[in-house]
């Protein structure tokens, strides 16, 4: 399997991270003498099961380091065209794929037993989408004081991992309704007419559980998928504030767990 690793952005005036990333792209961002992002690739490089990595958002000037094949692809802007551009490169590059790993570069807790522990999930099924989120208790056992954004379902607080599994050709469908999605991501009365307003008013009123809310969302989406949850809380503390920088300092200093 083929791994596209998002990596676009660099901090602006007055946004999180911009004092500590002064002007470079977050993926960057130092930890313990290595960028951001090579903690990332390092987890990848171990697994046997990974092929070529493209990277999404950086330049092969950044001197990151790799076992396995590196393609770099500029950075288109949006988080939307960044996914897009960097999945017609994969699928050009190896025009067979059918599902390649995704994840992005502010994770850098990621292992390489978490890596392979998400493939070997995703091929269970032949799904579009393989998608892993983290309960909030877990989260909050495994980093306290994190500040991360939980969703709140009738059964479940949760937050989304930051490394998954999906089918090539729905990334590249034009019609896909989960492109709208995507677009309107801080617009939530967008993404409530994409998504339908009975379900957002649901999920406001915790007052569905998370499998009817996946099941609703993915058959509007068109999409077949499901969503797991990992016990990993690894996976999902990426790095957006310097309080979670500061906390992946000290955690990493301490070696891989």
């Amino acid at each position: 399997m083929d791994v596209l690793i998002t990596a676009g952005g660099i901090p602006q005036p007055g946004e999180h991270l911009y004092e500590q990333a002064l002007g470079k792209p977050k993926a960057l961002l130092d930890i313990n003498g290595k960028p951001m992002i090579q903690w990332v690739l390092d987890a990848i490089n171990g697994s046997s099961k990974i092929k070529d990595i493209f990277i999404v958002g950086l330049r092969p000037v950044e001197g990151l380091v790799s076992r396995k094949p590196l393609h770099y692809i500029n950075d288109h802007g949006s988080a939307l065209d960044n996914v897009i551009v960097g999945t017609k490169v994969l699928v050009n590059n190896k025009p067979d794929t059918e599902h390649f790993l995704m994840a992005s570069s502010d994770i850098p807790a990621l292992t390489t037993e978490m890596v392979e522990w998400v493939i070997a999930q995703a091929s269970q099924q032949d799904l579009d989408a393989t998608y892993f989120t983290i309960r909030r208790k877990d989260m909050e056992t495994r980093y306290p004081g994190s500040q991360r954004t939980f969703t709140r379902f009738k059964d479940v607080q949760l937050c989304s991992a930051d490394i998954f599994v999906v089918r090539a050709s729905k990334v590249l469908n034009p019609s896909a309704r989960w492109r709208d999605l995507l677009a309107a991501r801080k617009s939530p009365l967008k993404q409530a007419s994409i998504i339908g307003f009975d379900i957002l008013l649901l999920m406001l009123l915790r007052q569905i559980t998370l499998e009817r809310a996946v099941k609703t969302i993915v058959k509007r989406l068109d999409l077949t998928g499901r969503v797991s949850f990992t016990p990993y809380a690894e996976m999902g503390m990426d790095v957006d504030k310097a309080i979670q920088l500061e906390i992946m300092r000290q955690d990493l200093s301490r070696g891989r767990k």
